[in-house]
This record gives C-alpha cells, structure tokens and sequence, in this order.
C-alpha cells in the first residue's frame, strides 16, 4: 500500500525493462583496472524509477527478467523491500543476472563495462509478459536497452502496444548506453524507431545532441525531437535544470545546487518524481504553472540523488525533497 492510501490500479505506474548489479569502485576518478575494490549497488534505469515512484509514496511495479541466481534473487528482494509490485518478474534458469563494472569519474560522471553475453533480461519473450499487469497501468515507462536484442525487442514492443490498447500514458527515457549497442548508428536507429508511439519523452543534453547530431543544447534542436502526438518533452541538463515543451508552452527550470559525489539514477530519480506526480493529476500536463512546480520537485528529486553513491540508496522521498526545497 502506498504511503498515501492509493491501492486502486488507476494510479499504477509500470516500468519495463533491465534491473542489474553496478559495480561501484570504492575509489572515484580512477580506472577499473587501479580500483582496488567494488561496491554492489542494484541499479538498472527502469528499476531505478520504479523504487523512485515508490519511495515518493506512488504505486509501481517492475516488469522484467533476472537470472535465476543469487544476485537476481536479491534484486528481486530489493524490489519488495522498496515497496514495488513483483508482479511482472521472471526468472531465467539458463542466463546470468546482468552485471556493469562503473568508473567514477572525478566529476562524478560514469564509463561503464558491461558483462551480458547474453543476460537474463535479454531473454524476456512476449509470451511470458504478465499482460493484466501491463493493462492494469495508468503510465508505462520503458527505456531502449530493452530494444537492442531480440526476443526482449519483442516482448518491449508487445508490452508498449497493450499499454497503449489498454490507455496507458507512454513515457520514454532512452537512457543512452552506447557500449551496449553493435554500433552508434544502429543506436540511433533503434532508438528512434518507437519515437513517436511514446506521450512523454525525457532526453538529457547528451542525448539530444547524439539523437539530432547538433552540437547545440537549445529550442531548435529540442524541437527537431518534437512529434504532434507528444504531451510533454523533456531535457535534461544537469546542474542547469531541464528545458521542457508541451504544445501550448515551453520554458526552463533552474537546478538546485548540491556537492554532488555521483550522477547515477539523478535522471531516473527525475522522471520517478515526474510520473509519480502526474499520474495522480495529468492536468499538470495542460497547466504550465503546475507544470513547472512539478519540475522544480523533480529537479529537487534528481540533485538529491547525486549525493550519495549508488542510485537506490540515494533515491529521495517527498520529505526530503521538501526539505531541499524550503530550505533552497
């Protein structure tokens, strides 16, 4: 049950795709090979906005595949233990729990080193999806590793049409992991092949620049990511707020400054808080002034999670974020 009594499914939101172990250096601003050790710390963008809705008192369920193995296992207690329906996780017996090896950068910003030859959550079918759950969402969140390989493409586009059969809001974060796919163009591609399905899109200023192949971050080339169905398109760019776009108005919104130790899950954090607030009210999505004290929380929530290491430990809750907020 919901920290705010909700446990109707009118106000479910569902997140589809990867869950996985990052494994953090002990040390910032050197390279794998120098770390003289590693923190396990669960991440995986789509379960990471999954624990955001629920530790801001939202209902949210995970859908997605890990293996039947001692780290899967303890994702999956990760999940319930954040308050996330387990509803739509399997368990493959033949592939491993996916694992990333992260650098930390002195800045804080991430390389990443990927073990997923193949891994369990590559190998969702759409046969196996839990479609009632998927029916029963109000939003439906997804990213596009999920897109890379088949039979997870499949099942990625099977669950993204019934949501939408079934009137689900789509929102999508592409979450850009490029050593992930064969190449940057089939990236590219790939990611832009379920474009304009999606109602919300969150990009960060990395990510429109790779999309639209501009070295600009402003209005123009947010625009040229514009589709006509869109409700809401945003930008992301860290320490300088995000940019937003609806069809009626567009503008900006300041970030909140923190001492920032590690950018892991910030956007994911971002969009847990954004979701989390419309699908209790998508009037917010006709109404700029809501609009943009919704993205003043969803900024609150993003720096937040910067300032401590590891994405889910760092996920903030509403007092939190109101804490930050008065005290800015």
């Amino acid at each position: 049950m919901a920290a705010n009594g909700v446990v109707s499914g009118s106000s479910l939101i569902v997140s589809f795709g990867e869950m996985l172990i990052d494994f953090v250096p002990t040390v910032s601003g050197v390279s794998l090979a120098e770390a003289p050790g590693f923190l396990k710390a669960p991440g995986g963008a789509p379960a990471n906005v999954a624990i955001a809705v629920s530790r801001l008192g939202g209902k949210a369920s995970f859908v997605g595949k890990l293996g039947d193995d001692e780290f899967g296992r303890m994702l999956a207690d990760i999940l319930k233990q954040n308050g996330v329906s387990d509803d739509g996780i399997l368990f493959d017996q033949g592939a491993r729990t996916a694992l990333a090896f992260v650098t930390l950068r002195a800045d804080g910003e991430r390389e990443f080193m990927f073990y997923r030859n193949p891994s369990a959550d590559m190998l969702l079918r759409p046969e196996e999806l839990n479609l009632d759950l998927i029916r029963s969402a109000k939003v439906f969140h997804y990213g596009s590793i999920s897109l890379i390989v088949e039979p997870c493409r499949s099942a990625h586009l099977k669950a993204m049409e019934v949501a939408k059969e079934a009137g689900a809001l789509l929102s999508y974060d592409p979450n850009l992991r490029l050593p992930l796919w064969p190449s940057a163009e089939e990236a590219r591609k790939q990611i832009l092949s379920i474009w304009d399905k999606a109602d919300i899109v969150k990009v960060s200023d990395v990510e429109l620049e790779f999309l639209t192949g501009s070295d600009k971050v402003d209005d123009e080339t947010a625009m040229k990511l514009w589709r006509p169905n869109f409700t809401l398109l945003l930008v992301t760019l860290g320490e300088k707020g995000s940019l937003y776009y609806t069809k009626k108005f567009h503008g900006a919104v300041d970030a909140f400054h923190v001492n920032t130790v590690d950018t892991t899950g910030a956007g994911d954090s971002f969009v847990g808080a954004l979701l989390c607030k419309i699908v209790d009210d998508p009037s917010i999505l006709e109404d700029e002034s809501k609009l943009r004290e919704v993205l003043k929380f969803a900024n609150a929530c993003g720096a937040i999670t910067t300032t401590k290491k590891g994405a889910i430990p760092a996920l903030p809750t509403e007092a939190d974020v109101l804490a930050l907020i008065n005290g800015a």
